[in-house]
């Protein structure tokens, strides 16, 4: 068999973009020789790797089985270079990093800051996402490290807990629930909402939960962030779930009312997630522990059937 590395990384990229075009740019390679090094695949391993139609392209039951290890040995290799970084100049590391919006929003931004900036060789690829779709990068191996709510069962990965992160709903000092302590969602969703984007994960989590009561979230308008949400909040627009974080950190968050929500999915735990802590390479092991040396939670890895 004869491929080498760039096969394998442009193997990956096809599949993971879908079509060959795609993973050409990628790849930074010209469309001609991409198609080129695909065929040549096909040809050394003597198997069809690709199904072509006229959406894109599909793997076979052998291009899965290839991606699988394409993934496996690229890895292995950004070990050993990261193992033998004094030897290997220019080497830079890059961790595929996914978390939901609590996390990207309120827990990453200083806290990424800092561990760039004490490993000038290594970047990170940040990615806002639900918690259910971040497992299955995680199991796929297409992402490194995920940062999950404990609502989602993680139980064959392995995890370490990270931070508390309740929501909290937000309300104008004289809005009806403000004579509460607390409340469960239900109590809430006949008013109206200021929410964040469509495409947020908090926003598909939250509608998640009133599906499950049988009811929809009424949203008059859409927010980019937690502070836009209360600031809307504030002026009168809707309610709001925000992380009890975004509240402490809101410069006029006096002048509202937050409401711990008494459902239990509210009271949420994150949690790091990987198929392995172990296996990743020691550049990724060094993200783990410094976002873990930012809390005081156990060092203990454990599935998510442990909370």
């Amino acid at each position: 068999m004869h491929f080498d590395l760039i096969d394998l990384k442009l193997f990956l990229n096809v599949t993971e973009a879908g079509n060959i075009t795609a993973g050409a740019t990628l790849s930074h390679l010209s469309l001609a020789s991409a198609s080129a090094r695909i065929r040549g695949l096909e040809s050394a391993l003597a198997v069809t790797l690709l199904e072509r139609g006229r959406r894109g392209i599909t793997p076979t039951a052998a291009g899965k089985a290839l991606a699988q290890h394409a993934r496996l040995i690229l890895q292995q290799v950004e070990r050993l270079q990261a193992d033998l970084t004094d030897y290997a100049q220019g080497f830079k590391g890059q961790i595929h990093l996914l978390c939901n919006t609590s996390a990207l929003s309120e827990y990453l931004p200083e806290t990424l800051a800092e561990f760039l900036a004490l490993h000038p060789n290594i970047d990170i690829h940040l990615e806002e996402h639900p918690s259910l779709r971040i497992l299955h990068a995680v199991r796929q191996g297409t992402a490194d490290i995920g940062i999950i709510s404990n609502a989602v069962d993680a139980s064959d990965l392995h995890t370490l807990p990270f931070c508390a992160d309740p929501l909290t709903l937000i309300v104008p000092l004289d809005h009806p629930l403000a004579a509460h302590t607390s409340l469960r969602f239900s109590q809430a969703l006949s008013y109206e909402f200021v929410g964040l984007g469509v495409n947020s994960a908090m926003a598909i989590y939250l509608e998640e939960q009133a599906l499950h009561l049988g009811q929809r979230i009424k949203t008059r308008v859409r927010a980019e962030s937690f502070d836009g949400v209360l600031r809307m909040v504030l002026r009168g627009a809707g309610l709001g779930v925000v992380p009890q974080a975004a509240v402490e950190r809101f410069q006029h968050a006096s002048n509202l009312k937050a409401l711990p929500l008494s459902d239990p999915w509210a009271d949420r735990q994150l949690l790091l997630c990987a198929t392995d802590f172990d296996a990743l390479p020691e550049y990724a092991r060094s993200l783990v522990r410094h976002l873990r040396g930012k809390t005081a939670l156990p060092d203990t890895p454990m599935s998510s059937t442990d909370n």
